[in-house]
């Protein structure tokens, strides 16, 4: 092989292992830190302005080409393979705010010496005979090739097989392989060879040290992050599933976020169900949007009227779950077995946009709470007209709606946007001990009466009149918000052109 040609399969391999590192580290932030558009605007930005600062730097860098890029390759593989399996260390023992600082910091470490690599290996392809012109032309063309596959790789390959952890020590270890194959590629070139060879060695030892090591030791840092023992993980196409459990308490995590606690959900569970059941004209055709841990369906099943259930979540993984993890079985109660259940897995705005035939008597909306963007359009004016368009005359609607108490306005900005739909609401809200004070949103196309309102089916928790209390909201946390100056805010319609309760949303529970 020439040394040219040498140099361009580099170029194209490294710059693989760049763009991996460089949607790993929106990734790890999106899972750590929320908000997966803002992590990945950020660590992208940083990474892009890294590489710039880079290529400033490598105008510096004049003797010694390959050497450089042997060491820079050398310093990508011990921080890009560390990167995240200390970022959850960090997570788990320092204070609230470094890891974000670790993360970002990383970021442009880590992108500043990406873009010291290109330059060296133009340089360098010039200086063995091959114009300037054809060396950029090749040497970009070999850049940009391979941005492509890594991104494809990372997506379809590397972190739904390996995780986090494992895949940044597997790319980093790449780095590392480029780098003694290039360093003995230009031995006669390098003086005390042997010298910088050993230590690229003792290096690819540590990341397969990592490889094997690293995810066992950030799964105790992880544990750290959680009041119980882990007793499982699994990272999916989708998100990160996490259950706990510990004197029979059974919790269950995604994307760190709690979804029930075993101990207290049937509060959650019995409002978010019945009072809905009990306002539609009609029980006979039920949809669930969310929901794929069985535990609205376990309500549901308690009404021999209703005929058909259809659960429509995103993540298979978490339905396969409920149905085979033994803890999940016996607290829903092997809901999925119902003959009358039928699992769809879809995206929920995409099921209702392309389901045009269709009408529900019951629509439960039990999805996570929008805390980024791809969650945000489930919480959406668009979303909510797509709802509607497929409610059955004297049909219901609930809507888990995040915390009135610690997200008022977040609370009552989907009310607004639920109103917008052309919807009557009433606002409920119900002290779930996991959780706090948890919001619910109830809607029809006719107005909404509570007080005609009874529940038939038998209950841990609701009652007739506890429902009609839970329709009452204090002063501090009713819909007349006062911002710090005792001026009225005034609420916006969430849309999908104008995403306002994100940044609200993070805000609210920042503090919390």
């Amino acid at each position: 092989m020439k040394k040219s040609k040498a140099i361009y399969w580099a170029s194209g391999i490294v710059s693989v292992c760049g763009i991996i590192f460089e949607v790993l580290f929106g990734a790890a932030g999106s899972y750590l830190l929320g908000d997966g558009v803002k992590q990945y605007t950020l660590t992208i930005s940083l990474f892009l302005t890294g590489m710039g600062i880079g290529a400033s730097i490598s105008e510096k860098v004049t003797k010694n080409l390959i050497l450089s890029f042997v060491w820079i390759e050398y310093s990508i593989g011990i921080l890009g393979g560390l990167s995240t399996f200390l970022l959850f260390g960090v997570s788990a023992f320092l204070s609230p705010g470094m890891d974000a600082f670790f993360l970002y910091s990383i970021t442009l470490i880590v992108g500043a010496l990406t873009g010291v690599e290109l330059p060296i290996l133009i340089r360098k392809a010039n200086e063995i005979g091959v114009t300037l012109q054809k060396s950029t032309a090749r040497v970009l063309f070999s850049d940009y090739a391979g941005g492509l596959i890594g991104g494809l790789l990372f997506v379809y390959l590397l972190r739904p097989e390996f995780g986090l952890v494992k895949t940044a020590f597997l790319v980093a270890l790449i780095n590392v392989v480029i780098a003694l194959w290039i360093l003995h590629y230009f031995k006669r070139e390098i003086p005390s060879f042997k010298r910088h060879f050993s230590a690229g060695i003792l290096i690819l030892l540590l990341l397969v040290g990592g490889i094997f090591f690293g995810e066992e030791t950030a799964f105790t840092f992880e544990q750290k992050l959680y009041r119980d023992p882990i007793i499982y993980t699994e990272q999916t196409d989708y998100q990160q599933i996490i259950l706990t459990k510990e004197q029979g308490d059974l919790r269950l995590f995604l994307d760190g976020q709690l979804q029930f606690s075993s101990s207290d959900e049937y509060r959650y569970h019995e409002t978010l169900v019945h009072p809905v059941v009990a306002t539609a004209s009609t029980k006979e055709n039920v949809l669930i949007l969310g929901g794929g841990d069985g535990l609205a369906l376990r309500e549901l099943q308690k009404y021999d009227e209703i005929k058909s259930m259809t659960l429509v979540d995103l993540d298979p993984r978490v339905v396969e779950l409920a149905k085979t993890n033994r803890d999940v079985v016996n607290l829903n109660e092997q809901s999925f077995e119902d003959e009358r259940v039928q699992v769809i897995s879809e995206d929920a705005f995409q099921f209702l946009k392309n389901n045009h035939h269709t009408f529900y008597d019951v629509i439960l909306i039990d999805l996570p709470d929008p805390n980024n963007e791809s969650l945000n359009k489930l919480y959406t004016l668009e979303f909510y007209q797509l709802v509607r368009n497929r409610l059955a005359p004297g049909g219901s609607i609930m809507i888990q709606a995040t915390s009135p108490t610690f997200a008022t306005e977040v609370y009552w900005s989907i009310n607004k946007t639920v109103q917008a739909a052309n919807l009557h609401t009433e606002n409920l809200h119900v002290d779930v001990p996991s959780f706090g004070d948890w919001g619910f949103v109830l809607a029809k196309r006719e107005e909404v009466n509570l007080n005609e309102t009874s529940i038939t089916v038998e209950t841990n928790f609701l009652t007739n009149e506890v429902l009609k209390g839970l329709t009452s909201f204090g002063k501090d946390i009713d819909q007349d918000i006062l911002d710090q100056n005792g001026n009225q805010i005034q609420l916006e319609t969430n849309t999908l052109t104008r995403p306002t309760i994100i940044e609200k949303y993070e805000k609210a529970w920042r503090s919390y």
